[in-house]
Formats: structure tokens, sequence, C-alpha cells
């Protein structure tokens, strides 16, 4: 990618982490994480942002990514110049400061496995309202660095909220943090933001398995481009 994309090298503008208006959010604890967090990433992996202007912006809008690390969540949190907000799983906020620490920071729970329909609900009220969703849609990190069988879910939420979805890709993150170990190590790492994919009306028949297939494709596309 060239051009503007790989202007957008950095990991976020810098004007950009100081603007945090999401209710959704604490700016005390979410501008300092972030800007820190900035820091690190670019300094210790080199991180690269490509493609960011493929989001739309004042627009709420799922960011459907590959999962390679734990450092994920973090990576696409920094690449973007507006707050973020997450599912994540329930377990996590059953640690108490974590917990404490993750909802304040744009986070809020979903029980894996089963139909969360009031973690359905606030995902889609969240993105009427504007937000930037992230989501995995493999369900769970990569064993290989590979990319997985994309599920339905960021479909079903982009049709019911009406927002389109925008593909990223992560490169380097397993490298630096697989799942075989404990602790990470410094490689360098890239996201590339793909272009969004609109979401279909509203009820449209085979829209949701259509949608899920295109951003299949999508992310495939993006893998093999960054290669």
């Amino acid at each position: 990618m060239t051009g503007n994309s790989e202007r957008r090298d950095t990991a976020a503008g810098q004007a950009g982490a100081q603007r945090v208006e999401a209710w959704w959010v604490n700016p005390a604890l979410y501008t300092p994480i972030t800007f820190l967090a900035r820091v690190a990433l670019r300094l210790f992996f080199r991180l690269k942002v490509r493609g960011y202007e493929n989001i739309p912006h004042g627009v709420g809008v799922v960011i459907a990514s590959n999962h390679q690390s734990y450092l994920d969540p973090i990576i696409i949190g920094v690449s973007n110049d507006e707050p973020v907000t997450f599912m994540a799983r329930e377990s996590l906020f059953r640690k108490r400061l974590f917990g404490w620490l993750i909802r304040r920071t744009g986070a809020f729970p979903v029980k894996r496995g089963s139909a969360d329909r009031s973690a359905m609900h606030e995902a889609i009220r969240r993105l009427r309202a504007g937000a930037r969703l992230v989501v995995f849609p493999e369900g769970t990190r990569t064993l290989d660095g590979s990319l997985g069988r994309v599920r339905s879910g960021p479909a079903l939420l982009a049709e019911k909220a009406q927002v389109p979805i925008v593909p990223a890709v992560i490169r380097g993150a397993y490298e630096a943090w697989p799942r075989s170990r404990k602790l990470f190590r410094f490689r360098p790492i890239s996201i590339t933001y793909g272009r969004p994919i609109a979401a279909p009306a509203a009820g449209k028949g085979g829209a949701r398995e259509e949608l899920t297939r295109n951003l299949q494709d999508s992310l495939e596309s993006l893998m093999a481009e960054t290669q």
C-alpha cells in the first residue's frame, strides 16, 4: 500500500489521543493509558498503521480483525484516533482490578459459547451511538498465525445496527506473543485496515451469510497483501 496509507504508519494521530469524548470510556484512564501504550508499541514493536483512512468517521463501525495475540486489542486501540470499545469474555471481569480497568477503558462482558442477548443489545446500542466496536470473528487466537474461519457475529451486528464493517489484519503479533509463550518478545508489528463493507438492508434474505463471506474474502486478501 502506498500514498496516504503509507503516511499513516504511526499508531494514530497525536491530536486524537487527547480527544476522548465517548461515554463508554473514562477519559482520565483512557487517554494516558492509550498514550503510553502507543509510545511502547512504536518504540519496542515498531508499530505501523496502514489504511486508517478507510475507517468512516462520524458513524458507528464494526472493526473485524484477525486475532494473533493478547496484544491485538491494544494494537487496535492505539491505532485509532477515537475511542474503541470491545466485547470481552465475562471471566476477565471477575478479576477485580483488571475487570475494573477494562470496563472503564471501553470493554463490556459477553458470555462465550452462548447467545448472550444482553451483550448483543449493548453492542448494538453502542454502534448506533457511533462507537467503533472491535470484534475478533475467528472467536479465539490463532494457533499458527494463519487466518481461521470467520463467524457470523460481525455480520449480525452490522445488519442489526446498520453500520459498516471494516476488516483489519494484524501482522507480527503472533511472532511477538504466540499462544505457546507466556511472555511476549519484541518483533515488528503492523495493522492494515481494509475498505469498509456496507451493511445490507435489514431483513434481506441471505444477506448475513453473504456479508460473512465478503468479510472472510476481505481478510484473506489483506493477509495476502501484507505478507
